[in-house]
């Protein structure tokens, strides 16, 4: 086999006006066009309202290459494109080869007859995504409808493109096209592998230490003649072969290989991520130069999504290996708007920021894409389970043959692509589109035509072709759902599968809204904030940084978010005295509500096994519920579910007039624990000790004391609660009747703080912070100390500094005495600020200096 790489140098033309300029492969249209001159910044101010022709245009992204007369003795030539977005045609030298009218699948065709020795020239024409939805809603029988935004391209979900590219409530209306990940010419001899799928069984008991496996490989290939074939797998040190008749085109072989020596993958925080290289060859009998190699990384593992009927309802709990995983995580969506900035870096940098925030789970949500290979490889190697929606989201979609057709080929090349990754835990149908069908007059006035829809959709195609080609999946029909078979009101039924619970944003309910249901799985739920000051000035002109400028209106895709967050701001807070205090504010706020949702649904554990709260990323820089900034850089929410994710943590619930102080332990061992909880006056000084013992027990939630709010010695809006967990690694063998303090090894220590009403009806002290920048081994480090009680304290940079980085730590309380010593963690690939240039960037915020 050889191969061309297409990456690099392309041209692109505009056909409307014959205008040529470069475009690199992988990329995009609009930001090729950005990258010329011809287009202004789409995320900065309101630029993007003057971008929308793009989309309405048709382009030719064209290139020359030299082929070698060596290449073209090949039996055959293919061009291989990973993803063309999203409606082609393709052709070499002038002649057609193919089209392509579906971004979810690859293109690849045989090019030899087109291909010559020398120059040859390959051209993609792209045809419009708008003209095309809008001239397929010409032909419907009757109406396809779809939720819009703010700015939207009407009838996206006539075409099968990334739903989002046109327009969402976080998210811009930019319908660029292009070409995504990989793009190469091909020359082989004899068959070609498509894929490969596997499935595993131990053979022996659930360790972390070497286990036996059996593992069956299934390649799929593409023959070009009837022939004997030889298949050869290899995994561990272990290895098989098997001799078979393939006909003509496509065809599947299957190698059994046994008695393989390995150690299990788990998830982070319940093992090591162990991957192995699994080899295979194919090629025809007797002729050891033909054929085709594929090498991958997979993981051995068994798991299982257990959804059984209880005394509650419906259970929804991910099992890897024999251990129930309680999922801790959020949703994913697409890196950037701007399809040439998916990259490697853009992943490592987004899910290592995960990883840090002790998650182990992300969904992959139906409006984007199935990400690249970089994203599920390392997804692998860092232990993070994938909720894998497929790309329909809050929409109708259309039942026709043809369409169905597409889907079709979409779903048979992403499972057979995705299939072996040990992360991917589940397939989901779509996200909300069984909800969608009341939403809709349409579909109120006929809702059995929309359902006939959906059945033909969703479960004639999507999950039948699931269910055929990944059979020890589950099939998640949709999120939300209480089931297979079970398609509750899950915005608001708790007892069954998973939930979508937005009462709190979408209803304007209170925070204490989340602790009136047991989600068995909450998969989305969200509070919005703005972003940091640094983002804002990325986009916003100076004066145009107000939270309702028109510019930062324009940077608020949800028709009512802004109204939403300072009301509830209103309801909770004292109002901010400025801009940046608005920005830190609103960041407090969506903290405090996902930490009241996550710590309460954890503490009911195992009724509830899974929070993935909305949403980890954003595609630009917007106000929205992301817990990352545009930029990569830490909102508090992010900050907070390091916290609130931990293996170990201390929680105070408050709830119906009482203060409950519970352990979570997410781990596979014992702890013994001591609390001491301080009621503390608004100088921090101690009002009254409570102290209580307790055993944590593996993967549990223990309730170790409650106190009722009224009958402390001190008014609610006068005191706070403080509270430490001195923890023990419990001996083996040890019970909740005979530990002790002394047993197990080394302690380590939790805490946690609540305050006992609405933090505006708190007259809070000056707490005069002490700030002290000063040269640390890695960098600068910043010292704190408070003289009275900091809430909330978030050593935050100026948005005009040019310093890329954050702090180890923000949004902590600071109490009378203490210090807090922070390391400043510089933006991998930039140079560390000094002392001096910190110190001029910095701007310390807590709670009281926000309104003062």
């Amino acid at each position: 086999m050889e191969i061309i790489a297409l990456q690099g140098n392309w041209t692109l033309k505009r056909l409307s006006d014959g205008s040529s300029r470069p475009m690199t492969v992988p990329g995009d249209i609009l930001s090729a066009l950005v990258s010329s001159g011809e287009a202004s910044d789409p995320y900065y101010d309101r630029n993007e309202l003057d971008l929308q022709w793009i989309g309405r245009e048709d382009w030719l992204i064209e290139r020359d290459l030299e082929v070698p007369a060596s290449f073209l003795e090949a039996e055959r030539l293919f061009l291989e494109l990973d993803m063309i977005d999203t409606l082609a045609d393709i052709s070499v030298n002038g002649e057609a080869l193919g089209s392509s009218e579906n971004m979810f699948t690859s293109f690849c065709a045989d090019a030899k007859r087109l291909l010559r020795a020398g120059k040859n020239h390959i051209a993609i024409l792209v045809h419009s995504p708008e003209a095309a939805a809008m001239k397929a809603a010409e032909t419907l029988p009757y109406p396809i409808p779809a939720s819009g935004a703010p700015v939207f391209s009407p009838n996206r979900n006539l075409v099968r493109k990334a739903q989002c590219m046109a327009g969402w409530d976080w998210g811009p209306c930019l319908m660029t096209s292009g070409i995504y990940d990989g793009a190469r010419l091909v020359a082989i001899d004899g068959p070609r592998i498509e894929y490969v799928t596997t499935r595993v069984r131990r053979e022996g008991g659930v360790s972390n230490r070497s286990e036996t496996w059996r593992l069956w490989a299934t390649v799929w290939l593409d023959c070009p003649t009837d022939c004997e074939l030889e298949l050869e797998a290899s995994i561990a040190g272990s290895s098989a072969s098997a001799r078979i008749h393939v006909l003509e085109g496509e065809s599947s072989a299957t190698v059994e290989i046994g008695d393989i020596s390995a150690e299990s993958w788990y998830p982070v925080g319940y093992g090591e991520q162990r991957l192995y290289e699994l080899a295979l060859r194919a090629r025809r009998a007797g002729d050891g130069d033909s054929g085709d190699e594929l090498r991958k990384r997979i993981g051995l593992r068994e798991l299982k999504v257990v959804a059984l009927p209880d005394k509650v309802g419906r259970s929804m709990t991910v099992t890897v290996n024999g251990r129930n995983v309680f999922c801790k995580g959020a949703n994913w969506i697409p890196a950037d708007a701007l399809p040439s900035r998916w990259s490697r870096a853009r992943y490592v940098e987004l899910l290592d920021s995960a990883v840090e925030a002790n998650m182990n789970c992300v969904r992959v949500w139906g409006g984007g894409r199935y990400e690249a290979d970089d994203f599920y490889e390392l997804c692998d190697e860092k232990g993070l389970l994938v909720w894998q929606d497929c790309m329909f989201a809050c929409s109708m979609y259309p039942s026709d043959q043809a369409f169905l057709d597409r889907v079709e080929l979409e779903m048979r090349h992403q499972v057979r692509r995705l299939q072996s990754h040990p992360s991917i835990a589940l397939w989901c149908g779509n996200n909300e589109n069984l909800g969608a069908i009341g939403w809709y007059p349409e579909a109120k006035q006929n809702p059995m035509r929309y359902i006939v829809d959906y059945d033909r959709l969703n479960e004639g195609t999507v999950g039948r072709i699931v269910r055929e080609l990944d059979p020890d999946r589950m099939w998640w029909p949709t999120s939300p759902c209480g089931g297979p078979s079970d398609y509750s009101d899950n915005w608001h039924s708790d007892g069954k599968g998973d939930m979508h619970f937005w009462s709190v944003w979408h209803e304007g309910k209170n925070f204490s809204e989340y602790l009136k249901v047991t989600p068995r799985f909450c998969s989305e739920f969200g509070f919005q904030s703005f972003p940091n000051p640094g983002t804002v000035a990325s986009f916003a002109p100076e004066g145009e940084r107000n939270v309702t400028s028109p510019t930062m209106e324009h940077h608020q895709k949800n028709n009512k978010g802004n109204t939403i967050i300072m009301e509830t701001m209103a309801r909770y807070f004292r109002m901010p005295t400025g801009q940046v205090e608005t920005l830190y504010l609103s960041q407090v706020q969506q903290a405090w509500a996902i930490k009241t949702a996550v710590e309460y649904w954890r503490s009911l554990r195992p009724v509830c096994m899974g929070t993935l709260y909305w949403q980890l990323n954003d595609v630009w820089p917007v106000a929205s519920w992301s817990s990352l900034d545009y930029d990569g850089s830490w909102k508090l929410l992010h900050y907070e579910a390091r916290r609130f994710y931990e293996s170990l943590h201390l929680e105070l619930i408050v709830k119906e007039g009482f203060v409950t102080a519970i352990a979570i332990n997410d781990e596979n061992r014992s702890y013994t624990g001591r609390l001491t909880l301080k009621l503390r006056s608004l100088d921090g000084k101690v009002i009254q000790d409570y102290k209580a013992e307790s055993f944590l027990q593996p993967d549990t939630a223990t309730e170790i004391l409650s106190l009722e709010i009224a009958k402390l010695p001190a008014a609610a809006d006068s005191s706070f609660l403080e509270a430490r967990a001195d923890l023990a690694r419990a001996s083996c063998g040890t019970s909740s009747e005979t530990a002790g303090m002394e047993l197990g090894s080394a302690g380590l220590s939790r805490t946690a703080f609540c305050f006992l009403t609405e933090p505006k009806r708190y007259s809070l002290r000056d707490p005069e912070l002490e700030a002290r920048i000063e040269k640390g081994p890695s960098g600068p480090e910043l010292a704190l100390r408070a003289k009275a009680p900091a809430f909330y304290v978030a050593p935050w940079l100026d948005g005009s500094t040019t310093i890329k980085g954050r702090f180890e730590d923000s949004g902590f309380h600071l109490m009378p005495g203490e210090e807090r010593l922070l390391h400043f963690i510089s933006t991998k690939g930039t140079r560390a600020p000094t002392v001096e240039e910190l110190g001029t960037a910095l701007r310390l915020l807590h709670l009281r200096a926000s309104y003062e």
